[in-house]
């Protein structure tokens, strides 16, 4: 088991390296800038091209049946959940391939509102709450391989 983390806009990288560290887990940081965790001896950076979705096509592209992602691009999450793997949200969320028809649908049905002018786009706060439910996640899906 290996953990993948779509690195950019991941606001819980301690987090994981943490959890990973007790489970001694390695961790590919993927993003399209540098990280300083590529420093930590169980995470291997990934640094791919400014490219739309390259970070996306290579988490895809390496991680296998029994892996974890690290992500909230609903898409990608989609992709990994394709291939076997198990797909945690930065807030604690876990996606499963039972309920990825309806979050794409919410997702692209919230895209086009947005795009309308229909709905405005509001994100609440990255919580306390947010990074405990997902550390408990985390956890719990480690423990459950």
């Amino acid at each position: 088991m290996e953990i993948y983390v779509d690195g950019d806009a991941c606001p819980v990288k301690d987090e994981v390296i943490k959890v990973a560290e007790r489970h001694e887990l390695q961790i590919h940081m993927v993003s399209n800038t540098w990280l300083r965790y590529g420093r930590h001896p169980l995470v291997n950076a990934v640094v791919v091209p400014e490219e739309p979705d390259a970070a996306d096509d290579w988490i895809a592209e390496h991680i296998k049946a029994g892996d974890i992602a690290i992500t909230a691009d609903i898409p990608l999450a989609s992709r990994c959940v394709g291939e076997g793997a198990k797909v945690l949200d930065p807030k604690g969320k876990i996606f499963t391939e039972d309920s990825m028809g309806m979050t794409l649908a919410v997702r692209d049905l919230m895209t086009n509102l947005r795009e309308t002018g229909d709905v405005k786009s509001y994100s609440p706060a990255f919580s306390k709450q947010d990074r405990s439910r997902f550390l408990s996640s985390l956890d719990q899906l480690i423990c459950k391989k």
